[in-house]
């Protein structure tokens, strides 16, 4: 059973402003990756040298609400843009992470999956990763 929001993988864009939504675009969107229901777009704001977004055609705003069909392809192309970024940046690790709703930083309304290719020595100490979000999550304090 395929849902009318499954079914439009090519979406109008909610407003004309949603930077996701603008696709083809290509003062706004670089293109890494174009697939039928997702793509993978260059960071216009990089945080590292290659850091990509992983981006469903739809407008959708939550990763809970990918279809089967996006979440399978988001992971696929995840992986293959994680190749590309292999060969061309080499990195030693990836950040992988998704803001979802305001309260974790979100600033785009529709969904994103960042992917940012890591080195060691790119911060002083990469220790709890994503942890460090939140205040208290100072790696000298956990209990071994």
């Amino acid at each position: 059973m395929e849902s009318a929001l499954a079914a439009n993988t090519e979406a109008e864009p909610v407003s004309g402003k949603c930077l996701f939504c603008q696709i083809h675009d290509p003062e706004v969107t670089k293109l890494m990756l174009d697939g039928k229901e997702i793509y993978v777009r260059w960071d216009n704001f990089p945080a590292a040298e290659g850091h990509v977004e992983v981006v469903p055609k739809r407008h959708v705003e939550s990763f809970f609400d990918l279809t089967p069909s996006e979440l399978t392809e988001a992971y696929e192309l995840l992986k293959e843009a994680r190749r590309t970024l292999d060969e061309k940046f080499r990195p030693d690790g990836y950040t992988i992470g998704v803001n979802e709703r305001p309260a974790a930083g979100r600033t785009v309304d529709h969904l994103h999956i960042h992917l940012i290719p890591r080195h060691h020595g790119d911060v002083a100490d990469p220790r709890g990763g994503i942890r460090h979000v939140l205040p208290g999550t100072n790696p000298d304090e956990w209990n071994s």
